[in-house]
């Protein structure tokens, strides 16, 4: 297991850097590979559920608080906060609040801010996302063990609210309509809310302001489209973003890293062992 004692105060711990598969479906994510390195304070729309395929990792909420070890844990959306491993396996999936899964996740597991994961779940999520990856799953397999994954710690059980369906029906209507200019204006009027009673509800029924929501949406389509293997400007171009520079504060707000340090893994179906990862020359 990693030792991560004494690493508290550490000057010298570099950036995060991440090497590995980014798969996204209508509600989530999964990212799994190798990482190393503190990612800065962040904070992003969807549950996060970190995975230690190996050894721990370390969050923390409060900037000038203890770093806690997990081998699993829970990270309730729109909560700022750190992640820290030394060179590890890791899987992250991310839920959307708004979403089944992740109405019944906050209900039903969501103690904290950062909540630990029970082991058996732990455990079984675990092996179910690495045997998928160690087989050299395709994307649709690899979602797939995703949401079986999400299932495992979820349970059967529904939450005792659904979204709303004007609000289901903006989220599609996004969605749809996510390379293109959008306006909390035009979104109100396909639902048939005006502007106001739309972004009261909007915030309400996601937890996230309108603009926040659209932007993280096209920061996964950044992901995706540079994980296939384009340059991060073409990324930022196909997602909608203004330009290049307006997508890294982006990603560096919401997932606390440089986009450059996410690389797409040359093997993907190996993890282990896990040497340390080259650094960019920049």
């Amino acid at each position: 297991m990693t030792d991560f004692a004494g690493l508290n105060e550490r000057a010298d711990l570099r950036p995060a850097r991440a090497e590995g598969r980014v798969h996204f479906w209508h509600g989530g994510g999964i990212w799994i590979g190798r990482a190393q390195g503190r990612t800065r304070r962040h904070e992003h729309h969807a549950l996060q559920i970190a995975l230690a395929l190996e050894g721990t990792c370390r969050f923390r909420s409060d900037p000038a608080g203890a770093w806690i070890d997990f081998r699993g844990a829970l990270v309730r959306p729109h909560r700022r906060h750190e992640f820290e491993v030394s060179v590890a396996s890791v899987a992250q999936l991310f839920v959307e609040p708004e979403t089944l899964p992740g109405r019944t996740l906050i209900e039903r597991i969501a103690e904290a801010d950062i909540t630990p994961l029970p082991e058996p779940q732990r455990l079984e999520m675990a092996t179910i996302l690495l045997r998928a990856h160690q087989e050299g799953a395709s994307a649709e397999s690899m979602v797939a063990a995703a949401k079986q994954a999400i299932a495992v710690l979820a349970g059967p059980v529904e939450p005792q609210s659904a979204v709303d369906s004007r609000i289901a029906r903006a989220v599609d209507y996004i969605r749809a309509n996510i390379t293109a200019p959008l306006s909390l204006t035009k979104v109100a009027a396909a639902v048939a809310l005006s502007p106001s009673r739309f972004r009261h509800l909007f915030v309400e029924q996601t937890g996230a302001a309108f603009r926040a929501y659209v932007l993280w949406l096209r920061l996964n389509l950044a992901v995706e489209v540079a994980m296939a293997g384009e340059s991060w400007t073409h990324a930022a171009q196909a997602a909608g973003f203004a330009d290049s520079a307006h997508m890294t504060r982006t990603f560096k707000r919401m997932i606390g890293m440089n986009p450059a340090t996410l690389v797409r893994a040359t093997s993907p179906g190996a993890l282990s062992p896990a040497p340390p990862m080259p650094w960019p020359s920049s």
